[in-house]
């Protein structure tokens, strides 16, 4: 990283790199453009190739004021390596919302996955190469790149994988209609990761049909409804039976004092509960 400079060339901005970060709301943005004409713009926007990575909402902020903008320069070896910053870049910062924080799992996945497909696709592993058991293929790469985020991200590696396809969804929605994903991602519309890992899979007419009930206003959120409010709903009974079986495994482990039966028995209780909960 160079140190920090005033920028006097042009800035491009990349629209691929700028529609994966939430949108400020009104208020929000109110108050950043009130805090930097009041203090300045202490923090410098970030930039790989003259191209915008980090700082769009005061990169329009200066513009707008005719304000000086100092940047800093990173370097990186790829688009899919700035995508990935940028969301551990996000991650970090930003208080996200349970759908945002899924998406930006997944797209850190998928981003990871497109890295993957780079190298398995090059000479190293040709069709050759790739009749050899010892040389790694590209789902031996997924496979541990999903268990380094689920670590990185402290969720279980189906759930990345899950998120991946709810990302791909948010992402082919955006793809017709850009609108669409930030009142996704915003919480503005509301529709369930079911929905979204359905449209994983990019079907042209599914898309086009639900990014319309968006922006008709008419899209529903499919959840499971008791047919009576006395009665406990699906996702309640799964519940008291998945605690009720995994209290008794919990005590057979403890009369043992086997650490790593329980840590297993734990953290597939845990992704059960995962799955419940991105179906309810």
């Amino acid at each position: 990283m160079s140190n920090q400079t005033e920028h006097s060339t042009e800035i491009i901005i990349d629209e691929e790199f700028k529609r994966i970060l939430p949108k400020l709301d009104e208020q929000t943005f109110a108050w950043l453009e009130e805090n930097i004409l009041e203090y300045g713009c202490r923090e410098p926007l970030v930039l790989w190739n003259d191209i915008l990575i980090d700082g769009h909402n005061r990169y329009s902020i200066l513009k707008k004021h005719d304000l000086p903008v100092n940047t800093i320069n990173m370097e990186f070896d790829s688009r899919e390596e700035v995508l990935i910053w940028i969301i551990s870049t996000q991650v970090s910062r930003r208080n996200l919302s349970p759908l945002q924080l899924s998406y930006f799992r997944g797209l850190h996945y998928n981003t990871e996955k497109q890295i993957i497909r780079n190298v398995t696709g090059n000479n190293q592993y040709s069709e050759v190469s790739a009749q050899n058991e010892h040389k790694p293929q590209e789902h031996d790469y997924q496979g541990r790149t999903a268990g380094r985020l689920a670590e990185q991200y402290s969720v279980s590696p189906i759930t990345i994988r899950r998120d991946a396809q709810v990302a791909n969804g948010i992402d082919a929605i955006g793809n017709t209609s850009p609108e669409a994903k930030i009142d996704i991602l915003s919480g503005k519309t509301q529709i369930s990761r079911r929905q979204l890992q359905e449209l994983s899979s990019g079907n042209e007419k599914s898309v086009s049909d639900v990014v319309t009930k968006i922006i008709d206003g008419t899209i529903e959120r499919r959840r499971s409804v008791a047919t009576d409010s006395d009665e406990p709903q699906s996702w309640e009974l799964q519940f008291n039976k998945m605690t009720s079986e995994f209290r008794q495994v919990l005590r057979g482990h403890a009369k043992t004092d086997d650490t790593d039966s329980m840590r297993s028995a734990l953290r597939q209780y845990i992704e059960m509960l995962e799955n419940l909960y991105e179906n309810i």
